[in-house]
């Protein structure tokens, strides 16, 4: 299938009747990693949560493989889109092993139920997660890294085309990090899944992205490969930061070195 899975098209939507994303327009690549970064505020969860289809657009809409998302059946919808948000709960006592079994609900029905598949997918989403020797832990009992490992293995054991995740690396060490990171990329590069995240981290977002998008003041400020967008004057713009815009050495990628400057000189999201 060609063409872009996921678009906003005039997208409004806020909270308490003000805007925070207001008239976006976006497309999202097939089979290709997107990161959005921007300073907070700027209406990157935001953005994320009415693609997924938690916030009603107050103007605009979404579409999905060219179809209003608005109009599709939740059950659809959670088939072919998995989206984990920035803190998400879970009852009291849930085990690992059970809120990733969550992930495979989309796919039974009346005349399907649990099946070898089912137990497959959740097995795999534990393995590369590193979470299978949590599988009888309760959530609430985890560190803060183990949590969000287990809740990223329920959005892959969900095995949706495309996958939506609210700053993953939050509470992980660097070294699961990149591990998630690694992760997602792979999902990308050898199964096809088009990955969709915010992250605060404007590097990890140049190192693993393929698309960048770059929020300001709930629009978008630019769009396109790291290598294209990332200089100086992008840093500036963006995060009100003054810094040097390298190569990595590692991967060739946009490398962002802050220099020193006087924070009362900082300036946010020129457009």
């Amino acid at each position: 299938m060609t063409g872009s899975p996921l678009r906003a098209e005039g997208l409004a939507v806020g909270y308490d009747g003000a805007d925070v994303v207001a008239g976006l327009d976006l497309e999202i690549p097939r089979a290709k990693l997107t990161a959005i970064v921007g300073a907070n505020g700027c209406g990157k969860s935001t953005l994320l949560r009415a693609l997924a289809r938690l916030l009603s657009p107050r103007r605009g809409g979404v579409l999905l493989d060219g179809r209003a998302i608005s109009e599709l059946p939740s059950k659809e919808v959670a088939r072919r889109l998995g989206m984990l948000p920035q803190q998400p709960t879970a009852p009291d006592g849930l085990t690992v092993e059970d809120l990733v079994a969550r992930g495979r609900f989309p796919h039974q029905g009346l005349f399907r139920q649990w099946s070898a598949d089912d137990e497959a997918a959740v097995e795999e989403a534990l393995a590369a997660t590193a979470t299978a020797e949590l599988r009888d832990r309760p959530i609430d009992e985890l560190s803060g890294g183990q949590r969000q490992r287990a809740w990223i293995a329920m959005a892959l054991a969900q095995q949706t085309e495309l996958l939506l995740l609210d700053e993953p690396t939050t509470f992980l060490d660097l070294a699961h990090q990149v591990d998630v990171l690694d992760l997602l990329d792979g999902l990308v590069a050898e199964r096809g899944r088009t990955v969709v995240m915010v992250l605060h981290d404007i590097n990890q977002a140049c190192r693993y992205a393929d698309q960048l998008v770059a929020m300001c003041g709930g629009r978008v400020h630019a769009a396109g490969p790291p290598g294209d967008i990332v200089d100086a004057a992008f840093i500036r713009d963006v995060f009100g930061l003054e810094a040097r815009v390298v190569e990595d050495p590692v991967t060739g990628t946009p490398l962002c070195l802050p220099t020193a400057q006087s924070r009362r000189s900082r300036t946010r999201c020129i457009s």
